[in-house]
């Protein structure tokens, strides 16, 4: 129970900035027959609440009139850890840094022209920060072709395991590994974890707490 205290994020801020990072969330809806449906969707997290946009019809938005509690999942992989950094016999030490938010909310179609047209400009802004697209407005005929769903979240919970569970020793071991192993996300990874490089070696300049 103490190992998993460590890995939850107490920080709402935390929490709304990797939201705003990431590009690709999962929405769960419950069909007709009690199955769960996931399907992948970009979104905004603004206001305290999830918005997407969709086609006028669709499975989800059936599932959604009949039952608007949702379940909402972003996360994002790190960094994987193979067994042989502990054992090269012994595949269970196989691991994972991530970074994971998961919402328990009620879903609404939303209807209003205002706030569909607020929700696409904050998708907009999100997606193509650059900028060169027309504002739309209220009055536009597009806010007649999309659906906009929204999820006022009751329940955010997150996790993350980026070696904070570790001792100061043993996260430079395992940030050095990283550094060897040489992925392609292995600057990122550290900068996370709270290390710098320099000349291939490695420096803690934080001690992350999320």
């Amino acid at each position: 129970m103490q190992f998993l205290g460590k890995l939850k994020i107490k920080s709402h801020k935390k929490i709304t900035k990797f939201l705003n990072e990431e590009h690709v969330g999962r929405i769960a809806t419950i069909d007709k027959n009690g199955f769960p449906q996931i399907i992948p969707m970009n979104f905004v997290f603004t206001n305290n609440s999830i918005y997407m946009h969709s086609h006028v019809i669709g499975e989800k938005l059936t599932n959604m009139k009949h039952n608007t509690k949702v379940g909402f999942e972003v996360d994002r992989e790190l960094e994987y850890l193979p067994s042989y950094f502990e054992d090269e016999y012994d595949a269970s030490f196989a691991d994972t840094l991530y970074i994971s938010v998961v919402i328990k909310g009620n879903s609404h179609i939303i209807d209003t022209k205002n706030e569909k047209a607020f929700a696409l400009n904050s998708l907009m802004s999100k997606y193509q920060p650059e900028g060169r697209y027309q504002t739309i407005k209220q009055n536009m005929r597009i806010l007649d072709a999309v659906k906009i769903i929204k999820i006022d979240p009751i329940v955010i919970t997150g996790k993350y395991k980026i070696g904070q569970h570790l001792s100061i020793p043993e996260r430079y071991k395992l940030a050095q590994k990283i550094l060897n192993k040489n992925s392609s996300t292995v600057a990122t990874t550290l900068k996370i974890m709270g290390f710098e490089t320099i000349d291939n070696k490695i420096k803690m300049i934080n001690d992350p707490i999320w």
